[in-house]
């Protein structure tokens, strides 16, 4: 297991495919109770109706809430995806420069001033209401919450979650690339620039490096343990914002199906986990989230 999360890693650096690429897809009608001709297990839903009775049930019912969400959470907070092909991370650098211990090894200057901006921008943006509508979810008497993101901003705690697992690390966290221990950053730039000089560790004077995956690296193991149970423990579960294409973070809701927990999918398309899911609503996370939780 641990091989092979490691293998698929370095994709992962905010998670899935981006809420864009996932637009891109065609589409089913927003029309409530659609059945999903590809998947007749899953109930496609719009938001422009009420809520079904057997989701409102679901929702009230459930004790463990695992919340699991990709780039689109992130998306609607203003935050570039990685994949999409004209506005996504990736489409203006090369994935391989930016996110490998190997480069980092060679010239650690230009990725160190790449994550200090993309930490800038993630400070600046701020969580939306489904970010928001999730916390107030989480609040609530009798309700436990854990949220597994394959993002790695701070958005879910900043909008007052407790317990989140981030399957690919941690933008604002930091660590000696030699001897991994914890470090402290810098303060970012204001604006973007092509070079910026990692601090020092003061224990062994290796190279500070950002507390994320990259191409290669195994997933955090306590990160991902937490997401392993909670999928497995929880009443509901609810997919937010990832096309489930990135593995092998796409293959924790199938944990949840086959031990038949409802599973609700917030999507504005079809995506590749919408098969496991009982039912799926169309529209991105800070609309669809508010939708679910407070009718």
């Amino acid at each position: 297991m641990s091989e092979w999360r490691s293998v698929l890693a370095g994709a992962l650096l905010t998670g899935s495919v981006d809420h864009a690429t996932i637009s891109s897809t065609t589409a089913l009608p927003l029309r409530e109770h659609r059945v999903n001709l590809m998947f007749p297990n899953t109930t496609v839903i719009s938001t422009t109706d009420p809520l079904p009775s057997s989701l409102r049930t679901a929702r009230d019912r459930a004790r463990s809430v695992e919340i699991f969400t990709g780039a689109g959470m992130s998306a609607d907070s203003g935050l570039d995806t990685f994949r999409d092909a004209e506005t996504g991370l990736w489409s203006h650098v090369d994935p391989q420069a930016m996110a490998s211990i190997d480069s980092w090894r060679e010239d650690p200057d230009p990725m160190w001033a790449w994550y200090q901006w993309r930490e800038q921008c993630a400070r600046e943006a701020q969580p939306h209401a489904g970010h928001k509508a999730l916390a107030r979810w989480g609040a609530r008497d009798g309700v436990t919450m854990h949220t597994t993101t394959q993002n790695i901003d701070d958005l879910h705690e900043r909008a007052g979650a407790t317990n989140v697992a981030h399957l690919h690390g941690r933008l604002n966290e930091y660590r000696c690339s030699v001897c991994g221990k914890p470090a402290p950053g810098e303060e970012p730039p204001a604006h973007p620039v092509e070079r910026l000089a990692p601090p020092r560790c003061v224990e062994c004077g290796g190279t500070v490096r950002p507390s994320v995956v990259w191409f290669g690296e195994a997933l955090p193991s306590k990160d991902w343990s937490e997401a392993e149970a909670a999928m497995n423990d929880a009443d509901l579960v609810v997919i937010v914002g990832t096309s489930g294409v990135v593995y092998p973070a796409a293959s924790l809701p199938t944990l949840a199906a086959r031990r038949g927990t409802p599973i609700v999918e917030v999507s504005p398309a079809e995506t590749d986990l919408t098969q496991l899911a009982t039912w799926s609503i169309r529209a991105n996370a800070a609309e669809g989230l508010p939708w679910l939780v407070d009718q």
